[in-house]
């Protein structure tokens, strides 16, 4: 990335977010949207980055070109200019014969394994917290090549081992999602307000790859439940580019619904 085209100006936490998404599609991938910033990312990098993606919505849309930001992935405007729409059934089955590159998901919490728990918090009889569920959570992390988290960074939602595995990552360890029949890559990146992480080969434990600006290591291992393993050439991400906030604030989100 050019320094020159590096904004000065302000920008938000959740403008380096979406970015930081955006980046992260490659051009001709297909990719499964959800709702929030990852609608935005994907926005954004079908603009900027990645002018051949097709984004895939849980609602059955297929490669739609929506006029204005759907405020969900069920929102009407998802249909927009759609070539293909399905039915919620047949995009998961689309997933589950390898159309699906690259899946986005949320959740209360994301343990050292890339296991995610949107089910309950404490024990599931006589839970603190019921959360929503899977919903297509669990399809996409099982299916897609490759998974990207998107949350709030502190320790209660960075867990050694979360309360309930909702979605699977790589469960215990190495060689469990393939003894489990997962046919999926697993997760792969963990977008943060704090930082990027990825996962280590060898032992499937999460690992920091980069800080946001102003953040360092030790700041991200005080907000993570359990011992981050540290790249050994972390770098500061990138901030936003000029032009990524100009389509970001101008095209992607001008009513700031979900970058403010």
């Amino acid at each position: 990335m050019n320094d020159v085209q590096v904004s000065e100006i302000q920008y938000t936490p959740r403008e380096l977010l979406a970015c930081v998404a955006a980046r992260l599609i490659k051009d001709g991938e297909s990719v499964f949207v959800g709702t929030g910033l990852p609608l935005v990312g994907a926005l954004l990098a079908h603009k900027l980055y990645a002018p051949n993606m097709m984004a895939i919505y849980e609602c059955g849309a297929v490669d739609p070109e929506p006029r204005v930001l759907p405020w969900s992935v069920s929102g009407s405007w998802t249909y927009h200019k759609a070539p293909v729409i399905l039915s919620m059934t047949s995009v998961f089955g689309h997933s589950r014969a390898g159309y699906a590159d690259v899946g986005f998901l949320g959740g209360a919490q994301i343990d050292m394994y890339g296991n995610i728990n949107a089910t309950v918090i404490g024990d599931y009889e006589h839970p603190r917290v019921r959360l929503t569920g899977s919903g297509g959570a669990n399809d996409i992390a099982s299916l897609c090549q490759r998974v990207i988290f998107m949350g709030l960074h502190l320790p209660e939602r960075f867990p050694e081992r979360c309360d309930y595995v909702t979605t699977p990552g790589y469960l215990d360890g190495p060689g469990a999602r393939e003894r489990t029949g997962l046919p999926g890559g697993g997760p792969w990146r963990v977008i943060s307000h704090l930082g990027v992480m990825g996962f280590d080969e060898a032992t499937c434990r999460m690992k920091l790859i980069s800080c946001h600006p102003g953040v360092t290591p030790e700041v991200i291992q005080q907000f993570t439940g359990f011992e981050l393993l540290v790249s050994d050439d972390v770098v500061e991400t990138p901030k936003p580019t000029v032009e990524e906030l100009r389509v970001l604030r101008e095209e992607v989100d001008p009513c700031q619904l979900f970058v403010f």
